[in-house]
C-alpha cells in the first residue's frame, strides 16, 4: 500500500515542479500540497473505506484547482495548463470514478461527477458519465432528462437526445415528465431548423445541400409524441402540460387546437379543463389588442374579456356542478378583484361579480369550507356587514362540527361588536366535541378579559379547565394563573394556584410562571420557591436537567436559601435523570461549582 501511494505522490511532482518554476506556488506551499495530499491518500488506501474520504479528497482537489485558476488571473500567467491543471483533472475524475465504482446507489455522487464536468466543460468526460450513470440507474427519468436536455443544449445534438429520449421511454412508458420533455425538446429542433432555413433564405444561398424536413419544421414529430403519449397516459394534467409548453412557440397552432380538441372531448366532465377554457378568453383578448389604445378603451376591453371568462366559467358550474368548479371560479374572481386598475368602474365591477359567485356556490350548498373565510373578510371590507353576519351563521349551520367556522363566525361577531357573541360561544361549545375546542376557549377568555368583569372571566377561565381535553386544558391553566395575577395580585394567585395543582395535567411553563410570580414579590420567600420547585419536579424531575440547577442556584443565591441543600438536590437529580440528561447536568453542574454558569 506504501509503495501505490509514493507512486501516486510521485506523479503529482512534475505538475508541483511547474506551479513553483511559474511563481504561482512558493516552496513552502507545495510542501504543504504534498503533506495533504498524502494525508489524504493514506485514508482513501485503507480496507475499510469511507465515501466521506474520498468526497474530501475530491473537494481538496476542486479547491487546488480555483487556487491556481485565481493565481493565474492575478499574475496574468495562462501557460503551462496542460502540464497543471490537466494533469489535476486527470485526478479528480479518477477519484470519481473510484468512489462510484464503490458506491454505485448514490445518485449524489453521480450528479457531483456531472456538476464537476459541466463546470470545467469536460464534454468527453461528461458523455461517458452520463451513459454509466444511465446503465446503473434507468429506474429515474430525471436522469434521461438531465442527459438528453445536455445532448440537446450543450452538443447541440438534437439526434442523440431523441435517442435518449426513445431508450428512457422502454423503460418508463408512462411516465408524463418524460414525454412534456421530449415534446419541448422536438419542438425547440423545430425552432433551430426554421431559424437556420430563414437565415440561410434571407443569405440567398442554395438550400440543395441542407435537408430540412417540411414534417420537422411544422411540429409534425412533436405531434406524433403528444398522440403517441395521449393514449397512454391519463388524466388531464398532461395535456394542459403539453399545451403550456406548445404555446411558448409561434408555429405550433395545429398541436394547440388538437390538444385543446382532445381537452373539450375527452374531459369535458373536469374542472381544469373548463378553467384552462375560461382563462384562455383572457389571453385571447390580450392577443388582439393594439397598441395605440385609450385607457378607457383598454379598461372596456378589459370588462369585456372578463365577462367572456365569466361566461364561459358560468356554463362551466353548470355543466360540472361541484366544489372545485366552484373553487376555480371563485379563485379566478378573487384574482381578478386583487388585482391593481385605477378605474373604479372595473373595480366595482370585480367585486358584484366576485360576491356574487360566492352567493350562487352558497346557494348551490357547493361552497367549499376554507373560502367562507374569504368571502367574509371581502364583505367586511366593503362594509356589508348585516350580510357578513348572515353568511358566517349559515356557515355554522352547514359545518356545524368545524372549530374553525366558528371560531371564524365568533371573530366577525366581535370584530361588529354584537350582543350575540356570549350566545354564540355557548352554541359553538354545544356544537363542538371537547376534543380541538381550544381556540374557541382561548378566544372566549381573551373576548371576556376586554369586555366581562372579572367574575365573569374567572367563570370562563372554570368552565375552560372541565370543557376541554386533559391536554389542552395545560394551555389554559397557564393563561388562567397569568390573568389571575395580573387583575387580581399575589393572594388570589396562590390560591388559584394551588386549587388547579389538584389536577393534573401540568406544564413545566405553568411552574416556572409561578416561580417568577414569587420572585417579582418584594418579601419573596425560599419557602414558597422550595414548593413549587418540589411540586414541577414531581412532575419533570426526570426528564428536565436545568430545572434541577435552577432549584440549586435559587439555594445558592437566596437569601433565605440553604446553601447545604445542594448536595441533597443533587444526588436526588443523579438518582432521577436518566442516560443523556446525567451528563448534561453533571457537566453543567461543574460548569456552576467553578462559577462559570
Amino acid at each position: 500500500m506504501a509503495e501505490r501511494i509514493e507512486q501516486r505522490l510521485e506523479d503529482r511532482v512534475p505538475e508541483l515542479e511547474q506551479l513553483e518554476r511559474v511563481g504561482l506556488f512558493t516552496r513552502k506551499e507545495i510542501k504543504a500540497v504534498l503533506r495533504r495530499a498524502s494525508a489524504l491518500e493514506y485514508k482513501i488506501q485503507r480496507r475499510a473505506l469511507r465515501k466521506e474520504d474520498f468526497i474530501n479528497y475530491i473537494q481538496y482537489e476542486i479547491n487546488l484547482l480555483e487556487l491556481i485558476k485565481k493565481r493565474r488571473a492575478r499574475t496574468g500567467y495562462s501557460f503551462k495548463k496542460d502540464e497543471i491543471e490537466i494533469s489535476i483533472l486527470h485526478r479528480i475524475h479518477s477519484l470519481f470514478n473510484r468512489a462510484i465504482g464503490k458506491w454505485k446507489e448514490d445518485v449524489q455522487l453521480w450528479l457531483s461527477h456531472v456538476a464537476f464536468c459541466k463546470q470545467w466543460n469536460a464534454k468527453h468526460q461528461l458523455s461517458r458519465v452520463f451513459s454509466s450513470m444511465l446503465a446503473i440507474h434507468p429506474n429515474k427519468p430525471a436522469l434521461w432528462i438531465m442527459a438528453a436536455k445536455w445532448e440537446m443544449e450543450t452538443r447541440l445534438s438534437s439526434e442523440n437526445a431523441r435517442h435518449l429520449f426513445l431508450r428512457a421511454l422502454r423503460f418508463h412508458p408512462e411516465c408524463p415528465k418524460l414525454y412534456q420533455e421530449y415534446v419541448r425538446m422536438e419542438l425547440m429542433n423545430a425552432e433551430k431548423q426554421r431559424k437556420e432555413k430563414k437565415e440561410l433564405e434571407r443569405a440567398k444561398m442554395d438550400l440543395g445541400e441542407f435537408s430540412y424536413s417540411e414534417e420537422i419544421l411544422n411540429g409534425e414529430m412533436a405531434r406524433i409524441i403528444y398522440r403517441d403519449a395521449a393514449q397512454k397516459i391519463k388524466g388531464v394534467e398532461f395535456h394542459l402540460a403539453v399545451l403550456s409548453i406548445a404555446k411558448l412557440f409561434d408555429f405550433t397552432q395545429d398541436l394547440q387546437k388538437e390538444i385543446l380538441e382532445s381537452l373539450q372531448t375527452t374531459f369535458a366532465d373536469d374542472p381544469r379543463t373548463w378553467d384552462y377554457m375560461a382563462r384562455r378568453e383572457l389571453e385571447l383578448g390580450s392577443l388582439q389588442s393594439t397598441e395605440h389604445t385609450t385607457k378607457q378603451t383598454k379598461v372596456s376591453e378589459m370588462t369585456q374579456r372578463e365577462e367572456r371568462c365569466s361566461a364561459v366559467f358560468e356554463e362551466a358550474v353548470k355543466a360540472v356542478p361541484a366544489e372545485d368548479m366552484w373553487k376555480y371560479y371563485i379563485t379566478f374572481c378573487l384574482e381578478r378583484y386583487n388585482r391593481k386598475t385605477n378605474s373604479e368602474e372595473l373595480k366595482r365591477k370585480r367585486l358584484e361579480r366576485t360576491l356574487s359567485v360566492f352567493n350562487k356556490a352558497h346557494e348551490s350548498s357547493l361552497l367549499p369550507e376554507a373560502l367562507y373565510k374569504q368571502w367574509l373578510q371581502l364583505l367586511l371590507e366593503s362594509n356589508l356587514f348585516e350580510k357578513a353576519t348572515e353568511v358566517a351563521e349559515a356557515a355554522t349551520k352547514r359545518f356545524s362540527l368545524s372549530v374553525e367556522t366558528w371560531q371564524m363566525r365568533l371573530q366577525v361577531l366581535i370584530q361588529l361588536k354584537s350582543d350575540d357573541v356570549t350566545q354564540c360561544f355557548e352554541e359553538a361549545i354545544k356544537h363542538v366535541k371537547s376534543k380541538g375546542t381550544l381556540p374557541i376557549w382561548t378566544l372566549w377568555v381573551e373576548w371576556s378579559e376586554g369586555t366581562k368583569s372579572k367574575e365573569d372571566t374567572e367563570a370562563v377561565y372554570q368552565r375552560s379547565l372541565h370543557g376541554t381535553t386533559h391536554a389542552e386544558s395545560v394551555t389554559m391553566k397557564e393563561k388562567y394563573l397569568d390573568w389571575t395575577y395580573r387583575n387580581s395580585g399575589y393572594k388570589k394567585v396562590r390560591r388559584v394556584f394551588t386549587s388547579l395543582c389538584e389536577n393534573r395535567p401540568f406544564s413545566l411553563d405553568f411552574f416556572r410562571k409561578m416561580i417568577q410570580i414569587e420572585k417579582e414579590q418584594e418579601s419573596c420567600k425560599m419557602l414558597h420557591l422550595r414548593e413549587y420547585y418540589e411540586r414541577a419536579l414531581r412532575e419533570f424531575g426526570s426528564t428536565e436537567s436545568d430545572l434541577w440547577l435552577d432549584y440549586i442556584k435559587e439555594e445558592l443565591s437566596h437569601p433565605q436559601g440553604k446553601p447545604e441543600n445542594c448536595g441533597s438536590i443533587h444526588w436526588r437529580a443523579m438518582k432521577m435523570l436518566q442516560g443523556e440528561l446525567v451528563e448534561d447536568f453533571v457537566s453543567k453542574y461543574t460548569l456552576l461549582q467553578t462559577g462559570h454558569l
